[in-house]
């Protein structure tokens, strides 16, 4: 949330510096974020100077051009070569001076004296696009006769310097939506720093004043809780015209671009005290009555942004007698808003129930300056006062007359909360004693009253607008704020306790990991758990099993992530769409799933490989990354955990091309494979993409269990056998290597593919592949009758299974 500076200054009186009041501010729990000095004007128009066209005659050497003198009041006249067609002596122009920045969407430029066609020019006279000041080229300013010759130009046009506040608003401090609210806060803590005669103050509306009933209009609420406050006012001779330089300054310098003096108004009042306001143009409210109410679900509404919608049975709506006019508290009609044409104003001043327009705007994927303020909770009481005020505002700026008395609406006015607090307690929660009278100057200060005392109990009572204090620890967080969390002494002594955590906490075994993959190439992310359900219609997914949120912030944040795939395949996307395409990824992170009787969370650890290998170099090449690559990673990951063994399957997961299941004692511990090219196109990724998820649950919660065992280097030797094997073509690696495990538990060590031939000599449908045979016997030397009756019996297996032939 922005706050002007120089605005703020309007309800509270301070010298103090903008550093300083960013440090009170942080310290009351408004967190300022970000400090930034601005200007009405880029540049604030330093070095223009309004001047006088003493003479202007044809430039010698160019037809276009014309040379002039210049009078600043700043001892001899300039010489100045313009080319705008519409300069003539007599004129009072803007001079951008010698040394003077010109800021245009090109690109600044230095003003410098220079000869142009053979004629010096010591500045130029300026067009209001090259000051700022607006969209015109078609010539040179030409000011009032009244401008003084050598005023700045930042004096004739009014141009401010201010400060800007970025202040991280919480969303339970609805009291500081506006610069009303912020100045209240300083002000507290000014009084607890001893500042004296601290004024906090709203501008008055005591001359509001009805001249007319010509323009009654009625509002009827039909559900009170929804709506349990609308006010109304009209206004009739209104011109819509551009505001005054004042107040396109303010909504400026917070980011806002004036539109019209009506607009600009309730936005200034929006602004000034965090109470929304709308105003309608009053002769589009037909039958002149407003109704509060719902529409039938499935209507059709199109609002300011041009956009048709369907109302949802529960959107509350603001009509005429014949139709929608607002989606109440989110957003209006494209019919009923105030035009160039409008001459009758309707303004809007109500109070609606936060829930319902929290709903409302995500449900439309809305998010306005009045949906922000009205689904936390603005102050019903403030109602009356900003209607007043925008009205009298109006008549000020349009020179419109109010029309009727204020209609105000308001069958069950809502109290102040009541709290009650115990001085003892406060003080021990607080740490600290706090006398009696700083207590409640504080409270008084934030508007807190104390309704009735009672020894060291308190009875509170807490304005409308502090929706969030309902409960003692409420009050004495809001005391706390205010006395100052740097106020409370520090003893010399602090006791703490030691943890005392599992030395194999899965944390740890999170960060081992984390930091094999690091060193290994690969970078960590961390992707939102929320995500759209499109992603989980098809390829072996069932959207039925989406646990779903049912007030997302979007669409595209429904639901919980079943699977971490599509969060990294966004991050591939967002960075090969930047040009960085060799990408190594790893996410720990945890998997939602619905079924019809529970939920289930998992802890899953998820790998993405895509595009090369290695750099680009001179030794090595391009040599793309593969999946036997992404393989030897989940290889690694896994004995750095304490597994040996484990059996490898093909996959028939839908969202592979093709891959391997891992399993370890026959639970699937790891799916890897190359990504199917049309399911990576769903987040946009056009290039290969390889892919690992593992059960970070079960394999942490093994690992820990697994002893480390250290053994001796072997005393006996290892003895190799190979085998050429002649096979079909639908015969896998994989398996050969698992019959052959399974055939030898004992002996066998390992079981490796060295070549593989696909060719001439080999009959139709066959290959060849050689595989080498790894044995060892611990307690002694293996001979050659062992190793031959070994392999024999592995290759009977082999021939039996899977059709092998010796070659």
């Amino acid at each position: 949330m922005k706050i002007s500076y120089n605005w703020l200054k309007e309800y509270i009186k301070t010298d103090l510096p903008p550093e300083k009041v960013s440090e009170i501010l942080t310290n009351t729990g408004l967190e300022v974020e970000g400090l930034e000095e601005i200007e009405t004007v880029k540049g604030g128009l330093k070095g223009v100077i309004i001047g006088k066209v003493l003479t202007c005659e044809p430039h010698p050497n160019a037809d276009r051009l014309r040379k002039t003198t210049v009078d600043i009041n700043k001892g001899e006249p300039l010489h100045i070569v313009c080319g705008a067609p519409n300069v003539a002596a007599g004129q009072k122009v803007p001079v951008a001076t010698v040394g003077t920045i010109i800021y245009t969407e090109e690109g600044d430029f230095t003003i410098k004296k220079s000869k142009i066609r053979g004629e010096v020019s010591e500045g130029m006279i300026c067009a209001e696009d090259e000051l700022g000041l607006g969209q015109s080229h078609d010539g040179i300013m030409v000011l009032d006769d009244s401008a003084e010759i050598g005023t700045t130009a930042a004096e004739y046009f009014k141009i401010e310097s201010d400060y800007v506040f970025e202040i991280g608003l919480t969303p339970n401090r609805t009291d500081a939506m506006g610069h009303y609210g912020v100045a209240r806060d300083l002000r507290a803590a000014l009084l607890r720093q001893g500042e004296e005669n601290v004024e906090l103050s709203l501008p008055s509306v005591s001359s509001f004043k009805v001249s007319s009933t010509d323009l009654p209009i009625d509002i009827e609420i039909e559900d009170t809780e929804a709506c349990p406050r609308y006010a109304g006012v009209s206004l009739k001779n209104v011109r819509v015209e551009p505001s005054p330089d004042w107040l396109q300054n303010r909504l400026r310098a917070i980011g806002i671009g004036p539109i019209n003096n009506i607009v600009d108004i309730t936005n200034y009042v929006l602004h000034e005290t965090g109470h929304p306001l709308h105003a309608f143009d009053a002769d589009e409210i037909t039958g002149y009555k407003v109704v509060v109410k719902h529409l039938p679900a499935e209507t059709k509404f199109i609002t300011l942004d041009e956009k048709e919608r369907s109302l949802h049975e529960n959107d509350l709506m603001i009509c005429n007698e014949q139709e929608g006019m607002v989606i109440a508290g989110v957003l209006g009609g494209l019919k009923s808003g105030v035009t160039e044409k409008t001459t009758r104003v309707f303004i809007e001043s109500a109070y609606f129930n936060p829930v319902g327009i929290r709903k409302t705007a995500k449900r439309h994927g809305l998010n306005t300056d009045a949906s922000y303020r009205y689904e936390r909770g603005v102050d019903p009481n403030m109602s009356l006062y900003t209607l007043k005020r925008a009205a009298l505002l109006m008549c000020e700026l349009s020179g419109g007359e109010i029309a009727m008395d204020i209609k105000d609406v308001y069958s069950k006015p809502i109290e102040d909360a009541e709290v009650s607090v115990n001085l003892d307690r406060i003080n021990r929660l607080i740490g600290q004693e706090i006398e009696i009278e700083q207590v409640r100057s504080i409270l008084s200060s934030l508007d807190i009253k104390i309704k009735a005392e009672a020894g060291r109990d308190l009875m509170l009572a807490v304005p409308p607008y502090r929706a969030d204090v309902t409960r003692e620890a409420d009050i004495v967080e809001e005391i706390l704020r205010i006395y100052g969390f740097n106020a409370i002494e520090l003893r010399g002594k602090m006791d703490m306790s030691v943890n005392t955590s599992d030395p194999l906490s899965e944390r740890q075994y999170r960060e081992k990991i984390s930091s094999l993959l690091s060193s290994r190439g690969f970078n960590e992310i961390m992707n939102n758990s929320l995500t759209k359900s499109t992603y989980y219609e098809g390829y072996g997914f069932n959207i039925e099993e989406s646990v779903e949120i049912l007030n997302p912030l979007s669409q595209d944040l429904g639901v919980l992530r079943q699977s971490m795939l599509f969060g990294g395949l966004e991050v591939v996307a967002y960075n090969s769409n930047r040009q960085q395409t060799d990408l190594c990824l790893y996410e720990f992170g945890k998997v939602y799933r619905k079924n019809a009787a529970d939920y289930h969370e998992e802890k899953r650890l998820s790998l993405w490989r895509s595009g090369l290998q290695k750099p680009e170099n001179w030794r090595n090449g391009s040599v793309k990354t593969d999946f036997y690559y992404l393989k030897a990673e989940i290889d690694n990951i896994l004995k750095n955990l304490g597994f040996s063994r484990w059996e490898e399957r093909e996959t028939a997961a839908p969202i592979f091309d093709y891959g391997l299941n891992l399993y370890l004692n026959n639970r699937e511990i790891a799916i890897l494979g190359k990504l199917k090219t049309d399911l990576a196109r769903k987040t946009e990724v056009k290039q290969e993409v390889f892919y690992a998820d593992l059960d970070w649950e079960y394999l942490s919660h093994k690992g820990r269990k697994n002893d480390i065992i250290f053994e001796e280097l072997p005393k006996y030797p290892e003895v190799r056998r190979d085998l050429a094997l002649l096979l079909d073509k639908a015969v896998k690696y994989i398996d050969l290597k698992n019959t052959a495990e399974k055939t030898e538990r004992k002996l066998l060590r390992n079981v490796n593919l060295f070549d593989v031939y696909e060719g001439k000599n080999l009959p139709s449908g066959k290959k060849s592949y050689a595989l080498s045979f790894t044995l060892r016997d611990d307690n002694k030397t293996l001979n050659d009758q062992q190793v031959d009756k070994i392999m024999s019996k592995v290759l009977a297996t082999l021939e039996k299974e899977h059709g092998a032939m010796l070659r």
